[in-house]
């Protein structure tokens, strides 16, 4: 399994863009930086789009894909829960922002989309895919993917504290997570549903506690004017569980 970081902050410059996962050329996992790391050949490998939740650092790129498609004559398949359908049919491809691509003939639709339940394993394009929910401001389910040849990533979406019961049903070998903060913002990560480090390291300890180990973990989601102090919380985290946490960047690519 490869695993490419298109994109791996929550604000936007020339050198950071928002969260996007890219899983063997085929799978993406939330668009907020989809098209613009993409050429037009490698945005029509593309099979399916899992998407965590509405907010637009995470759907931004939705009706940029779409327009390709269309323009292309081509399908893509969108999964998600019904709040981001919604979110989609009723801002961002409503008819006035964009075309009501929702709702083309279904016949030959630009989007395919369907709705997920979370806990319930579905197979998609030869991946099998649980959904779990994780405690943010709104719903957001995190995704973990299990490759046919039995590798398996999780990636969280947007997150904060408490997540035993995300834990319980998760076991992967790559854990993709958020830190949006460093621990001076602990108050904020609280109150917004978002991880720092400190945050992070008890939910790690949970998860050691339940499943005997610890997989590697990289954080995405920074804050870019406070990478550096993430990065500095993160390294002393890593060591204090003696496990590989690391900061994910643009471009990187991961291997399973």
């Amino acid at each position: 399994m490869k695993i490419q970081i298109l994109g791996a902050h929550n604000c936007e410059s020339q050198n950071s863009k928002f969260i996007t996962l890219l899983i063997d050329d085929t799978l993406a996992i939330d668009a907020g930086g989809l098209t613009s790391s993409l050429s037009f050949p490698a945005q029509q490998r593309l099979k399916a789009i899992l998407l965590t939740h509405q907010h637009y650092d995470h759907i931004r790129d939705v009706p940029a894909i779409a327009m390709n498609f269309y323009l292309a004559g081509a399908t893509i398949n969108i999964y998600s829960t019904l709040p981001v359908y919604d979110a989609l049919a009723t801002h961002l491809l409503d008819g006035k922002l964009y075309p009501k691509f929702l709702e083309l003939p279904q016949e030959k639709p630009t989007i395919k989309f369907t709705i997920i339940e979370p806990y319930k394993a579905e197979q998609i394009e030869g991946y099998s895919i649980l959904a779990v929910t994780v405690n943010h401001t709104v719903p957001v389910v995190g995704y973990q993917v299990t490759s046919p040849d039995g590798k398996i990533v999780f990636y969280t979406g947007d997150t904060g504290p408490g997540l035993t019961t995300c834990w319980e049903n998760v076991s992967p070998q790559l854990l993709i997570t958020e830190v949006t903060a460093p621990d001076s913002y602990e108050k904020f990560g609280r109150e917004s549903g978002h991880l720092t480090p400190s945050l992070l390291k008890h939910e790690l300890t949970i998860f050691r506690e339940l499943k005997g180990y610890l997989p590697r973990v990289v954080a995405v989601h920074m804050s870019p004017g406070l990478e550096k102090e993430i990065e500095a919380e993160i390294a002393l985290v890593a060591k204090d569980l003696n496990n590989s946490i690391t900061l994910a960047y643009e471009g990187m690519q991961l291997y399973l």
